[in-house]
């Protein structure tokens, strides 16, 4: 199997930044398309960013756009998610994933197209 550590979770204030990362173990690391979703409590968990596995063409959820940046090192085996300008509603626990269908298609932010999972960071924004 496949995987998946994050690091890289913390706190910070609001407007600060954060840089996740996801590495991985085992396989064939860049035949994956890589996701962040988040989680946060009471709530259903949610698509954040994607990289694909080809061409690294990436597709990002509207309320981060402009703020987070995903990005791949296939000979490192790792996916990096900068996030900028943090807000309140950022709080959540951070899952990266790996999809194993979308090789040479664009990356999409649907859960059930992830087969492997990581356990978790903690991203708490607070002011």
């Amino acid at each position: 199997h496949l995987q998946l550590v994050e690091s890289g979770g913390g706190l910070v204030q609001p407007g600060g930044s954060l840089r996740l990362s996801c590495a991985a173990s085992r396989f064939t690391f860049d035949y994956y398309a890589i996701g962040w979703f988040r989680q946060a409590p009471g709530k259903e968990r949610e698509g954040v960013s994607c990289i694909s596995s080809s061409d690294g063409s990436t597709h990002s959820a509207d309320s981060v756009k402009g703020r987070f940046t995903i990005s791949r090192d296939n000979a490192k085996d790792t996916v990096l998610l900068q996030m900028n300008n943090l807000k309140a509603e950022d709080t959540a626990v951070y899952y990266c994933a790996a999809d194993s269908s979308s090789l040479y298609k664009p990356c999409v932010l649907e859960k059930p197209l992830y087969d492997y999972w990581g356990q978790g960071a903690q991203v708490t924004v607070f002011s």
